[in-house]
């Protein structure tokens, strides 16, 4: 007998005998929906119901009185999975499952389904997922490591729900930090680039931006001694000093490319307008400013997809930010906002009255505003001409929900306004109702102690070294566990831990909380860690492959041990811990999960016999027992993007 999910059996079955009961002395009662939650201890039972509470007044019956005749009137007699019904406290039922039919039906569902615990939704939807999206002026850093990792394991959880999924990296290409790196390459004389793209193309930006901002903040001081500022002079000084010291870092890192770019940016008259005019150009299409952007942004584009391909993701489409300006999509976008009663110009811009549309389309419950807030308008274009990022996110949103029902937009908390003022927008131009379609899935930072990091000041960890670092000591752990491997297997294995340990540290934190990213916490082999669900899972393995392939005849009925039935359990509840991780977008609800069942088969492990257990029928039932748990906790991981190991 399989079962898509047992525990969800066994709660269908508590939910059928409550219904049953109250119907016989009471059919008048009408329960629309029924909930039953999981008790505190095992003692309590597997289910509980505080429906006598609730129903109490309606009825005139005390709750506890309630219970009582509800579990008189329970009729378990053609129940499968429910071994028995009590009443506790003040009113509660309490449910307790039979055991040895509950793990009959989850080992064996789970041993046979390579799928197991992937529900199938009712209502599939076509679904983009854009994540990542990073700015192409430099590598991939930490920071921006944790949207890839969500955005990815959002993508695997909704394909395996039955969702069609694609994901989409929005190329950046338009806007001041392209234009400053485009500049820097252009003033070296577009030179062949050197080492690992991304990260060659990143030094550049850096090294322009700080030589720029350095030539800015003396001319500021240059006028605030004219005009006898002494306090903004020393708010200068003190920002200027921070510059120089980046300045002196880079030049470390690169004294020959520094001093070169140094010496053409500083015979520039105004580099400010010469980055001002390439931003404008590119924009506009010219061909020569088309060439120079997009050489710059492709060679970063290399570097990513070749760190983004060591870490297993990637995407279905690039989407480039310049396509939509250079098609008239932008521009259209523009046109239709302005006809509304909700656009305005001022002081030579034009904005969108944020505030008024939302409060005219009452749209401020909807998107989950309080009333009492306001929203700041929208600047759509500047005077020069020139757009906006969240202009030209607005006629990207509209191209996505020609191609999708529903779309995820990763990006960071600090985008929330943006986001929201984009939301209001799509209402403006479609519906409110198809604006909801559109979810900010905010995330927070990666915090590094002692390591305060800024793109421009060239101040960043690259995943490419974190990855690096990880696998590193993931080695280091290797060679400690396993010494006798062949150095090859070896080399495998620290490169799938040192990467699932990163995965698992971005993953495990729910979004709207901070990463503090600590080696000795990413890489702990005791607990809360990918390592150390994927060294229960090699456990699991190890005992499997002892065991020749022989026809087995489980009793799971002996598995009456309370570690076991735990175990049991937690396999059972997959597909229910599935679904809501899906169904809240809550990828950390599947890490905790894994953690938990990784915990429990050690305590299993350390505690009791499989291959030397008391009986063959007990051996065999333990050894269905460990094939169930590797079978849950390898899907589960999966959805993480986090190998499961077979040995470590």
């Amino acid at each position: 007998m399989h079962s898509s999910n047992p525990f969800g059996d066994f709660r269908e079955e508590c939910e059928g005998l409550l219904r049953k009961a109250l119907a016989k002395f009471q059919p008048e009662t009408f329960i629309l929906e029924v909930y039953l939650t999981h008790p505190p201890t095992p003692e309590f039972g597997d289910l509980a119901s505080t429906l006598c509470f609730e129903l109490s007044k309606s009825v005139g019956e005390e709750p506890r009185r309630l219970a009582e005749r509800i579990v008189e009137n329970a009729d378990l007699c053609d129940a499968e999975l429910v071994k028995s019904i009590k009443v506790a406290g003040a009113g509660y039922i309490n449910f307790y499952a039979n055991y040895p039919a509950l793990s009959s039906l989850a080992i064996e569902s789970a041993k046979s389904d390579p799928s197991y615990g992937y529900l199938k939704t009712d209502s599939p939807e076509r679904i983009i997922v854009e994540h990542t999206s990073a700015n192409p002026a430099g590598p991939i850093h930490v920071g921006t490591a944790r949207n890839s990792v969500v955005g990815d394991a959002l993508k695997r959880m909704l394909k395996a729900r039955g969702h069609e999924v694609a994901t989409h990296f929005y190329v950046d290409d338009v806007g001041r930090q392209v234009a400053v790196v485009a500049y820097g390459y252009q003033m070296l004389g577009q030179p062949r680039p050197t080492g690992k793209l991304d990260h060659w193309v990143g030094f550049i930006y850096a090294a322009a931006s700080c030589i720029i901002r350095i030539q800015t903040l003396k001319k500021i001081q240059e006028l605030k001694v004219t005009e006898g500022s002494d306090e903004e002079f020393r708010e200068a000084q003190k920002e200027l000093d921070d510059w120089v010291a980046a300045a002196a870092d880079l030049r470390d890192k690169d004294p020959k490319l520094f001093d070169s770019l140094l010496g053409r940016v500083e015979r520039d008259k105004d580099p400010e307008a010469s980055v001002n005019k390439i931003m404008l150009l590119y924009e506009k299409e010219d061909l020569g400013a088309k060439r120079l952007v997009r050489e710059v942004v492709d060679s970063s584009l290399k570097g990513f997809r070749e760190t983004y391909e060591r870490f297993g993701i990637d995407w279905n489409s690039w989407d480039w930010e310049s396509d939509l300006v250079w098609s008239g999509a932008v521009s259209d976008v523009v046109k239709r906002l302005k006809r509304t009663a909700y656009s305005e110009e001022s002081r030579g811009t034009l904005i969108v009255d944020v505030e008024r549309a939302a409060r005219f389309m009452e749209l401020k419950k909807r998107l989950g505003v309080l009333e009492e807030h306001e929203i700041p308008p929208l600047v759509l274009m500047r005077s020069d001409g020139t757009t906006l990022y969240t202009t030209r996110d607005i006629a990207y949103s509209l191209w996505k929900f020609e191609r999708a029902d529903k779309v995820i937009n990763v990006i960071g908390v600090e985008q929330s306004l943006a986001q929201l003022q984009l939301r209001v927008a799509l209402s403006i131009l479609t519906s409110p109702e198809k604006a909801q379609n559109l979810i900010h899935y905010a995330y927070e930072l990666v915090e590094m102690p002692d390591y305060k990091m800024s793109r421009r000041r060239g101040r960043y960890v690259a995943l490419d070294e974190v990855m690096n670092e990880s696998v590193k000591r993931a080695s280091e752990e290797v060679e400690k566990h396993s010494p006798g491997l062949p150095k090859d297997v070896k080399k495998s294995i620290a490169e799938s831990v040192g990467l699932g340990a990163i995965k698992y540290a971005f993953v495990s934190v729910v979004p709207l909380k901070k990463v503090a990213f600590t080696w000795d916490k990413v890489l702990n082999f005791e607990m809360n860690s990918a390592p150390f669900i994927q060294y229960a899972h090699a456990r699991a393995c190890n005992i499997l492959n002892k065991v020749e392939e022989a026809e087995r005849n489980p009793d799971h009925s002996l598995l009456n041990d309370p570690l076991e039935r735990d175990l049991v359990k937690s396999i059972a509840m997959f597909p229910e811990v599935f679904v809501n991780a899906v169904e809240s977008l809550e990828p950390s609800q599947l890490a905790e999960f894994a953690n938990d069942l990784a915990a429990k088969f050690n305590s299993f492990y350390a505690k009791l016999p499989v291959l030397k257990a008391e009986s063959d029928k007990l051996r065999d039932a333990r050894l269905g027992l460990v094939e169930a748990f590797r079978a849950t906790v390898r899907n589960a991981l999966n959805l993480l993007g986090i190998e499961a190991l077979e040995r470590m």
